[in-house]
């Protein structure tokens, strides 16, 4: 199947980049300001990323467990890290560099499977029409600026960038389409699927690159779907029919670099809404925002390396692992991979975990972090309760038993043997 070293991976790594991150004030601050091109230029002339180093990026995704990296080759500004023969809105332009060469390089050296991200958005073309999310939506003689606008000229600019990055630079295993907003607001339309010739567009992926995946954001169904900075509290399904699924998370609620933003996730909730994502057969794509001249901002380095430490240990409960079709008890979540169990303690019990359901079921039970053994027991159902002696379980229930001090490790993980795959 296409999909599955995707569905292997389970964890992959976002890089929002561009000249935003010398603005340091978000990736939509062209947007949220309301600048002008002229006021957004001085990014631009001032470009410098002396401390991108693709080489370095692609080695801290490997040591964080991941299995793929989606770097942004052009983000709702227009400024493309890729050298375009349709634009001189480029890295190329503005540093000497083709930003995506170096990166596409440096994830096939280390064995990482390649992705790209592609605004369908445009704020920089003249004749990307003005709309509700375009930074001069406000702008006195808005309306006057569509005249001569035409989308059909952007459609044909979108499909050319499109062959150009899909043609350029080998096998790209991955595409993230960003975004359709068909809805209208403040008396202004959005854009839909017929904006992009959605249809045409994959048609165009199918083509050229047919082993690659896209997602769901050109506005028709595609590959996965990508639920963005929430965490789905079920396996994602349409119509019945299971979905394959990533989310989109980030370290701060900013995907470009924003200086000022202090609301830093910790390592251990990324840990356990990876586990969580990975338990509901979905995978989590965790964003960073290099700063200005390239480099990933300390407090990102510091969360992914605490990751990688967890992930050193415990990857075998996320790579190749999914859903199990099990209850977990209220302490965590299970993810599966064959014969063997693995549940996530998102919250330490004192003394044992009781296991609905796993009596007889299980050959051996052992701590993830260091392969220490586990003790278990089942409790006769009908057995009443003492002072000292456990009771009240449900019959069939597997008890764990745990030593008092909880695993100095993210999330402990408990791996449990089976005696069958079913």
């Amino acid at each position: 199947m296409r999909q599955q070293w995707f569905d292997d991976a389970r964890f992959g790594m976002f890089v929002h980049f561009g000249i935003y991150g010398v603005a340091a004030r978000h990736e939509w601050v062209q947007n949220y300001e309301k600048l002008t091109d002229a006021d957004y230029r001085q990014y631009f002339d001032n470009f410098e990323p002396d401390r991108f180093d693709a080489a370095a990026l692609a080695r801290r995704a490997k040591a964080t467990g991941m299995g793929y990296v989606v770097l942004t080759t052009k983000h709702h500004d227009g400024f493309c890290l890729f050298d375009s023969a349709l634009t001189d809105f480029t890295s190329v332009a503005a540093c000497g560099r083709d930003l995506v060469r170096e990166y596409v390089d440096a994830l096939r050296a280390e064995g990482l499977r390649v992705g790209f991200y592609y605004s369908l958005l445009d704020w920089h073309h003249a004749d990307f029409t003005v709309d509700w999310n375009h930074p001069r939506r406000d702008d006195a003689d808005a309306q006057a600026l569509n005249e001569g606008r035409d989308m059909a000229r952007y459609r044909a600019y979108l499909h050319g960038q499109v062959r150009e990055l899909l043609t350029t630079y080998g096998t790209i295993d991955y595409l993230f389409f960003d975004f359709t907003y068909p809805e209208g607001q403040d008396g202004w339309s959005g854009k839909g699927p017929d904006d992009w010739d959605a249809e045409g567009l994959l048609a165009l992926c199918r083509e050229l690159q047919p082993e690659m995946l896209v997602n769901d954001r050109l506005g028709i169904p595609a590959d996965f779907v990508t639920p963005e900075q929430y965490q789905p509290t079920a396996p994602l399904t349409r119509a019945g029919e299971r979905q394959v699924w990533e989310a989109c998370q980030t370290m701060n609620g900013s995907w470009g670099y924003h200086r000022d933003n202090t609301d830093q996730k910790s390592a251990a909730m990324l840990v356990e809404m990876l586990a969580d994502s990975v338990s509901m057969d979905g995978n989590m794509l965790l964003n960073i925002g290099p700063d200005g001249r390239g480099a990933i901002a300390p407090p990102d380095e510091h969360t992914l390396a605490e990751i990688g430490e967890w992930m050193l240990l415990h990857s075998d409960a996320i790579v190749g692992a999914g859903h199990a079709a099990l209850t977990p008890p209220r302490e965590g979540v299970y993810t599966r991979r064959g014969d063997r169990l693995y549940l996530h303690l998102f919250r330490w019990p004192m003394g044992a975990v009781h296991l609905p359901g796993l009596a007889g079921r299980v050959r051996f039970v052992r701590l993830l972090n260091d392969g220490s053994w586990l003790r278990t027991s089942v409790i006769d159902p009908d057995q009443a309760a003492s002072n000292m002696t456990p009771a009240g379980e449900a019959e069939g229930t597997l008890t764990v038993h745990l030593p008092i001090r909880r695993p100095d490790v993210l999330v402990p993980v408990i791996e449990l043997r089976l005696t069958d795959e079913g």
